[in-house]
């Protein structure tokens, strides 16, 4: 399991709601430190994908346990 430093539960959150959390969470975050994410909505993906492309920030791991998704980014 990836070691984390902060974690956002959008759980039951739908769009736009999982990525906005996401953005203010990195706002926040030291260079370096990783956020876990826990979302259920199919298009947080997709969006939080389109996000890091713009921060620049990087998914270093991504998964799906039933319809859950799981991500850690790492703060650049």
């Amino acid at each position: 399991m990836t070691r984390f430093t902060q974690e956002i539960d959008a759980r039951n959150d739908t769009c736009p709601v999982p990525v906005m959390k996401v953005k203010q969470a990195l706002k926040s975050m030291a260079r370096g430190e990783v956020l876990h994410v826990m979302a259920t909505d199919p298009d947080a993906v997709t969006d939080i994908n389109i996000l890091l492309e713009a921060l620049e920030d990087q998914l270093i791991e991504s998964s799906q346990q039933a319809n859950e998704y799981h991500f850690y980014i790492k703060k650049s």
